[in-house]
């Protein structure tokens, strides 16, 4: 009983967790892309999460996928969610564009990913149509602030941000469809592995050099434990456990904590707007993952 009694307590946990670290990758994004190029800093990212998971996974014995075809699966989905996402946002924020156009943008993930589902004639309630409207309604209001003062947008850094959106989507759907359930320490791995094989050559031709400092150290070991190894394993965790529309609805609760988390380390004002927008955020979310009572 204490065994069950714990499992549906670290299911409890596991989305406003991963919540609070998937919105730090903003804060990272604010101390480490001054002192690195993207694909330099996302390919030592991608290298350490290696060096550290497989010690892990070699202590602990943990088996590999034993099918080809789940390598393939997780390399795709691994490039989508990790290369493609990460090369976007982080593309995106080094050439200009602020983190919080940058979480609206991919804060249209829940809607492409209800839409698509509901194309492919999956079962999404009113209720739920209403609360990812709701939801993407309250990231507007969060950024209303920073969305009126005047942002510099570059067409370059606008297709990677699209770009970064489309991969979350894809890579979400992808690994909801095609995964097999498998050990999240070497399902990352793998994902990872294909990352790294991609993002090198990018981060080879980036003329750019590294910055080497403290704050830089701090922002990369931030994003291989907190962000690579911890959110990007809960996110993986997720998708196996729910529904893929009811899974992406928690990016809505991103920019709203990305905001709260300025307010407390940089002393980013919050204002009565912001209230309202992580209000209805909120709200918004609970209508998506709630499960219906029986009747």
């Amino acid at each position: 009983m204490r065994r069950l009694s714990t499992h549906f307590s670290w299911v409890r946990v596991m989305p406003p967790l991963f919540v609070l670290l998937w919105s730090t990758g903003f804060i990272v994004a604010r101390y480490g892309m001054p002192l690195s190029p993207p694909f330099k800093f996302l390919e030592l990212r991608f290298l350490f999460s290696i060096a550290c998971l497989l010690p892990w996974i070699y202590i602990a014995k943990v088996a590999w996928p034993q099918d080809r075809t789940q390598w393939l699966h997780l390399s795709v989905a691994g490039l989508f969610i990790q290369a493609g996402y990460l090369g976007g946002v982080w593309v995106g924020v080094k050439s200009g564009i602020g983190s919080g156009l940058t979480a609206l943008i991919v804060g249209l993930q829940p809607v492409l990913t209800a839409f698509w589902l509901s194309s492919q004639r999956h079962q999404i309630s009113l209720r739920q149509w209403g609360g990812l409207w709701l939801g993407l309604g309250g990231v507007v209001l969060v950024l209303f602030n920073k969305l009126i003062v005047g942002i510099e947008v570059t067409m370059w850094g606008l297709i990677a941000e699209v770009i970064a959106l489309l991969s979350i989507t894809v890579g979400t759907l992808y690994q909801k469809s095609f995964l097999k359930a498998c050990d999240v320490r070497t399902a990352n791995t793998v994902q990872l592995m294909a990352s790294a094989l991609v993002t090198l050559p990018l981060a080879l031709i980036e003329s750019e050099s590294i910055q080497w400092s403290s704050q830089f150290f701090y922002a990369l070991t931030w994003s291989v434990f907190g962000l690579t190894i911890g959110a990007s394993s809960l996110f993986y965790l997720l998708i196996q456990k729910g529904a893929a529309s009811s899974v992406t609805s928690l990016m809505y609760l991103v920019p709203p904590t990305t905001a709260i988390l300025a307010w407390l380390l940089f002393a980013e004002p919050i204002t009565l707007i912001t209230l309202l927008g992580v209000a209805l955020t909120a709200v918004g979310v609970s209508l998506v993952v709630r499960v219906p009572r029986p009747e």
